[in-house]
């Protein structure tokens, strides 16, 4: 090694792929299984699924919680006191300033994730175009050698056939074409194994794909992300406005946003251990699942780049370089032999043009060498690998951990929010008017307003007299309500004033054989009737059942009003 040379850079495992592959990989059997990625084993990928559904479980178990929760509380109508809504509503908007956060660190990671997969098509679209020019490079030699050298050395060749006068230069000029002839040989073989050794590298299918999934997965998670957002900032707009509707619009897509967050959580969990168990031994995954035992090789070469590894390329390199060198040197000799021996007219443009096929492929073999540097196509894996596992990895890591706060986050807020909504009432733009049946007596709410209201004017209805016939004027009044609306008698009594009614009306039928007692005992039943009843709105106008109109103005419907 020469000394002050700079060795390449080399890639270092990050910590986050450390502590991802250490998780443990279980079966379905809970048994550990072999951690290295391996994408096309089912058992592996069992593992990833597991692990993946952890979220998922805890998803379900959350979705139940809150759904015996709204259930307990939907029919609860107790009002709460004013402090403890105004705390909910403080906490609704601690939490929700914590999601949106959460949510944002989401965005963050994304964004990281993103330039990571940008870094890491970019280096491996470049590694791609370099090996296609390898390749370019490659199938032009073979071209060259099958094309243009074997077909002008057949013809050549033929020419060289026909008899000439000096046997001895004819001899020796043919020893020489052999040589010609066993480089070209050489030559084409070397061609051929330098393009069988980089037939079966494409990376270009798979660059499309990846290249295509990233082009719907940024902007699907920014619309996603987003709308967690907007649903932050509608519980805010509720909370600031004491809107009920804002509230139960979030607690309605809230539970969205905690289904949503929990599925993203569970597939960055299992995606980023899939990441870590690959970004522990990148090169090891590569050269295991190489086609060939040369592209193995090859592969090695370019991802380690050590002085002391052995060049895959060197050798078949430099045999055909050296094989092209010696086609070139003897077509010399032969052609200055040649001109002694044939036309020189007839014989120059095939030999011109058989040495320009060699200086061609001579160029293109010292071109070969340059392009299959380790240096530049390991400087490109190198930025593939950091991207992808240092970039992507701390994004993708950034995106779960976001997911999972989220995640408990909107949980939280769906309950409290649940809680704070069914407590607010609605606020009344307008007062509310008790339309009474006229025919109908006027409800309790209504008499305490009224009584209310008459207290309040200090306007009392005037004294009424007494209606005992004995009071001969004296000061016995009772103070009542100017219209009274005695509640209606039983039947018990109604029958039994009918009866006493009847009774005596009889009696007095049958004494005087006239009307002249009976009538002046009926109007003394009339008068002590009266009395009574008079009696009666005395003793109970203070109960239940006692209705007084709203004003004095009001008067008492008769019959006569209603036909």
């Amino acid at each position: 090694m020469v000394v002050g040379q700079q060795l390449p850079e080399q890639y270092t495992v990050p910590q986050l792929a450390n502590f991802f592959h250490s998780l443990p990989h279980l079966n379905v059997s809970f048994h550990l299984v072999n951690n290295t990625f391996n994408p096309g084993s089912d058992i592996y990928l069992e593992s990833l699924g597991i692990l993946g559904s952890i979220p998922a479980a805890w998803l379900i178990l959350t979705l139940l919680v809150l759904l015996v929760y709204l259930v307990t509380r939907c029919c609860d109508r107790k009002p709460r006191p004013r402090r403890s809504i105004t705390l909910l509503k403080c906490l609704l908007a601690i939490l929700a300033v914590l999601c949106s956060g959460a949510v944002a660190v989401g965005l963050y990671g994304n964004d990281d994730v993103h330039n990571g997969l940008v870094q890491f098509l970019d280096a491996a679209k470049k590694i791609d175009m370099s090996i296609t020019s390898v390749k370019n490079q490659t199938e032009m030699v073979d071209s060259v050698l099958r094309k243009n050298l074997r077909p002008g050395l057949t013809t050549l060749g033929d020419y060289l056939d026909t008899p000439v006068a000096n046997g001895t230069a004819f001899k020796y000029m043919m020893v020489i074409w052999k040589q010609v002839t066993d480089n070209t040989s050489v030559a084409v073989e070397r061609g051929a194994e330098l393009k069988k050794h980089l037939c079966c590298i494409n990376l270009g299918s798979s660059i499309a794909v990846v290249d295509k999934i990233e082009f719907f997965r940024w902007p699907v998670t920014m619309a996603v992300l987003s709308a967690l957002l907007v649903l932050c900032v509608v519980l805010l707009v509720g909370v600031a406005r004491h809107s009920r509707c804002a509230l139960i619009t979030f607690s309605v897509f809230g539970l969205f946003a905690v289904i949503v967050s929990w599925l993203m959580a569970s597939l960055y969990l299992a995606t980023s251990v899939a990441l870590g168990d690959l970004c522990v031994s990148p090169d090891t995954y590569l050269m295991k699942n190489s086609p060939t035992v040369m592209v193995s090789e090859v592969l090695n070469y370019y991802m380690r780049c050590e002085s002391t590894q052995n060049h895959p390329f060197t050798q078949r390199l430099r045999e055909g370089q050296m094989a092209a060198g010696f086609m070139l040197s003897s077509l010399n000799a032969v052609e200055k032999i040649a001109y002694e021996l044939y036309d020189k007219q007839t014989l120059q443009p095939k030999l011109q043009s058989l040495k320009d096929s060699v200086i061609d492929i001579n160029e293109r073999m010292s071109r070969l060498t340059t392009l299959l540097d380790c240096k530049p196509l390991h400087k490109e894996y190198i930025r593939a690998a950091q991207g992808l596992c240092h970039l992507g990895l701390y994004g993708l890591t950034f995106m779960l951990l976001a997911s999972l706060a989220a995640g408990l986050f909107f949980t939280i807020l769906v309950w409290v929010d649940s809680h704070t909504w069914i407590y607010i009432r609605k606020r009344r733009d307008y007062s509310q008017v008790d339309e009474q049946d006229p025919f109908l007596p006027p409800s309790a709410a209504s008499q305490a307003i009224a009584a209310r209201t008459l207290r309040g004017q200090g306007s009392y209805p005037p004294t009424a007299p007494s209606l005992n016939p004995n009071s001969h004027g004296t000061n016995n009044t009772i103070k009542q309500p100017l219209l009274l609306t005695p509640p209606p008698p039983s039947y018990a009594t109604a029958t039994a004033r009918a009866r006493q009614l009847h009774e005596s009306m009889l009696k007095g039928g049958g004494v005087n054989g006239s009307g002249g007692i009976g009538d002046h005992k009926l109007s003394q039943h009339n008068q002590q009737s009266a009395s009574g009843r008079a009696e009666h709105r005395s003793g109970h106008g203070d109960q239940p059942g006692q209705y007084a109109t709203l004003s004095k103005q009001c008067k008492t419907l008769e019959s006569n009003d209603f036909y």
